[in-house]
């Protein structure tokens, strides 16, 4: 049957690269194809250089979830390849769960009503700094954040001496 993998054959520019992991209870699947642009896309985004498409599938006992998205790069297959550019796809989830997570879990960002003007950007960077503040006392966020509400007069020094 024409288009089956055994029969596939990409185009000699394509690059592929896959990776399995198996951790939380899930198996995940991600695969990625990088090739360079077409013609009519070069000449719409100067600097483009390759193009990706990404998919990721998440295994569970119960389920499964399939997501496929496409990216664009302007980093040269010699210095960032399908393999690389896969990393740098996951690496850059880790810190925007990492960052979101921990805004939430210790400041409820989520829940925040606060929607018009500058107040929601204002409200963010206040919150970002008040976690870096505590991260550079070494301290757990949500724990540091309860100490800090209990006694008001700790946070202040802990702003004024940063």
């Amino acid at each position: 049957m024409p288009g089956t993998p055994s029969q596939r054959v990409d185009p000699p520019d394509l690059q592929r690269a896959e990776t399995i992991d198996k951790e939380h209870g899930r198996i995940e699947t991600r695969r990625i194809a990088v090739r360079p642009p077409p013609a009519r896309l070069d000449q719409q985004w100067p600097g483009l250089v390759q193009i990706c498409r990404i998919e990721r599938i998440r295994e569970f006992k119960t389920y499964c979830e399939r997501q496929v998205i496409y990216a664009i790069t302007d980093l040269p297959k010699e210095r960032a390849g399908a393999a690389q550019l896969l990393d740098l796809s996951r690496a850059h989830w880790q810190i925007e769960n990492r960052s979101f997570r921990v805004k939430d879990g210790t400041f409820a960002e989520d829940a925040c009503r606060v929607r018009s003007g500058n107040a929601p950007i204002a409200l963010a960077h206040i919150r970002d700094c008040a976690l870096a503040l505590i991260r550079r006392s070494g301290r757990k966020p949500k724990p540091a954040r309860e100490a800090f509400a209990a006694n008001p007069r700790a946070a202040r020094r802990a702003v004024l001496t940063a």
